[in-house]
């Protein structure tokens, strides 16, 4: 490790272990008394001025707002045929996919009569919605053509010189007209900017299926995901921004939701808005909710369920409005990804331990709100999941509600609750990112999405952990289950019950997993960081609530490039951001 890299981590590790030492050491005088936690208009105009802060930093290089939007269609005996001007010769071409797959065969002739193939453009899974390059031997060839023996489609294409100049097609047929209508929207040359990364791949491509009622590719998680997903492309299009759009947008509704849990716990404005920065300037969040998969929507409804069940818990009234949310939350995170029916397995021991301590169990009470959990978790999350599948009944011809009452319809949901239970279970695989649980937690292993080199400058874009909540998190863990337990403290044991009931069923898991996997346990790092810099001020100690929220702003400042993509140099990366080996900078 560089001696910067060491000499940074240490610094961080210093503030972090003072910070629990002055957690635990007696203030001198009296203490000073938590406030009742309350939400005013101020706190709510503070979470959102927050939320919009993070906002521009959020969308800013989030991707390009064009694509190509005309794509020309290939198949069996379809060619999509152009030629080049006198004294041009063909080097190389640059392509968009599209969503379909299989393999365009570029032939070449001289004379117009007779063709001979020049290569080939293998538009597989991995290939959908990128711009790419596929170098060529023209030779003498005026004439060229692209064919497929399956319907395929193909959005714009630039032709280029051997010595890298533009060239433009003297003719074109009929079906190659789309191919060269948009030639403004040519990139210099393939980026995250203006192609899909990782597993967008996967999820942009079914968003847009789903629109289309076009088959589905991606059926390893529930739709609903996929479907939020599509709202960015109905709104921006299809391209990079749009894909992204939802996601992000999620990534910022997350901070007034933190923000107010964070001041309904402690009551403390400071610590609200150190926690909500924090949060927000997160390595994990900053990167995994501007990746356009449907991890963000998950961890959004998490914390929107877990907040609400809180409401419910410590409010006077025990609103069953907010325990109906909490239920609406379930569902809508259930229809998302499977990750949150671990979150409702902690809600659900959070709700018994309540009624055990009330001692109403089993009392008039108890049984009506039995019987309203019965429908807010049980029975509007099976709707919100049944529905979620509508696009699978359309793309099989099936149309109207009633469709919804049909037996086919039902074979469809539960075949592929069958199919993705077979899938994750059964999954062997390896993948040079992969991580463990225990990796997790420390902050050993980060997940690679995207590297580019440019000569000594390099792009990259990686999911971690900041280190300010991953290790302060987990000191304040610590710290939140030491003091809990001494102050028989519920707000401890809510937090604590929140972050292992969202890590332990990983504990067991065999199957590949990732560091982005700890995305939705930070939510609970944040709210025990909280818990230790509320009893910090507490004691007077104010400074380290400034001093969280400072170090979360540099901390994001100085690995903003490779959470952005933005080029940096590689003696930077090097000696700068690599603190740890196995971090892949």
């Amino acid at each position: 490790m560089k001696i910067i890299s060491a000499l940074l981590a240490a610094v961080l590790l210093t503030f972090l272990l003072s910070m629990l030492m002055a957690f635990f050491r007696p203030a001198s005088g009296e203490e000073h008394p938590i406030a009742a936690p309350r939400y005013t208009r101020r706190d709510c105009l503070c979470s959102w001025i927050l939320a919009a802060i993070y906002a521009v930093f959020a969308f800013l290089g989030l991707g390009d707002r064009t694509a190509p939007e005309s794509y020309a269609r290939g198949g069996q005996d379809v060619f999509l045929s152009f030629s080049l001007r006198e004294g041009d010769a063909l080097g190389s071409l640059r392509y968009f996919a599209g969503i379909d797959t299989g393999e365009w065969l570029l032939e070449g002739s001289a004379d117009g009569e007779s063709w001979s193939p020049l290569g080939s453009i293998d538009m597989n899974y991995v290939a959908v919605l990128k711009w790419d390059e596929l170098t060529v031997e023209g030779g003498d060839c005026r004439s060229f053509r692209l064919s497929a023996a399956e319907p395929l489609e193909i959005g714009e294409l630039a032709l280029f010189a051997p010595d890298g100049r533009a060239l433009l097609p003297a003719e074109r047929n009929a079906a190659a007209a789309a191919l060269f209508d948009e030639p403004e929207r040519v990139p210099a040359r393939q980026s995250y900017l203006n192609s899909t990364y990782f597993d967008e791949i996967y999820h942009v491509r079914t968003a847009w299926e789903s629109l289309r009622c076009d088959g589905m590719y991606e059926i390893t998680h529930p739709p609903l995901g996929k479907l939020i997903l599509s709202l960015g492309l109905l709104l921006f299009g299809v391209t990079p921004f749009g894909w992204r759009f939802s996601g992000t947008m999620a990534g910022v509704l997350m901070l007034p939701l933190i923000y107010a849990f964070v001041q309904r716990l402690f009551g403390r404005r400071r610590v609200s808005i150190a926690c909500t920065l924090v949060f927000a300037f997160d390595f994990m969040h900053f990167t995994q909710t501007r990746l356009a998969t449907i991890d963000s929507y998950s961890v959004l409804f998490i914390l929107g369920m877990y907040y609400y069940m809180y409401r419910f818990l410590s409010e006077e009234e025990h609103s069953l409005g907010a325990l109906g949310l909490s239920g609406l939350f379930f569902g809508l995170g259930a229809a998302s990804k499977w990750t949150c029916l671990y979150a409702g397995a902690g809600l659900g021991l959070l709700w018994l331990l309540y009624w055990c301590r009330s001692g109403e169990l089993g009392k008039k009470r108890f049984w009506i709100n039995v019987c309203f959990c019965m429908a807010a978790f049980v029975a509007l999350p099976l709707l919100i999941y049944y529905v979620s599948y509508w696009p699978y009944g359309v793309t099989r011809g099936l149309h109207g509600v009633r469709m919804l009452c049909s037996r086919e319809y039902l074979h469809i949901v539960l075949d592929n609750q069958r199919y993705m239970f077979r899938y994750h279970s059964g999954l062997v695989a390896t993948h040079p990112y992969a991580s463990r649980w225990y990796q997790w937690v420390l902050d050993l292993r980060p997940i690679l999405y995207y590297l580019r080199y440019n000569g000594e400058r390099r792009s990259v874009i990686m999911a971690f952990t900041s280190p300010l909540l991953c290790w302060g998190g987990a000191l304040s863990l610590l710290g939140c289950a030491i003091r809990g337990v001494r102050r028989r403290d519920s707000r401890a044991g809510f937090i604590l019950l929140g972050y292992f009931s969202q890590l332990l069923p990983w504990m067991g898991v065999s199957r590949l997993t990732f560091a982005y996997h700890y995305f939705p346990s930070e939510i609970f790092l944040v709210l025990a960081m909280g818990y230790v810099l509320s009893g910090l001020e507490e004691k007077g100690r104010r400074h380290y609530t400034l001093a969280s929220a400072v170090a979360a702003l540099l901390l994001f400042g100085l690995f903003y490039p490779c959470l952005s993509g933005a080029e940096v140099s590689t003696r930077y990366c090097d000696w700068v951001l690599k603190w740890l080996p196995g971090w892949p900078v």
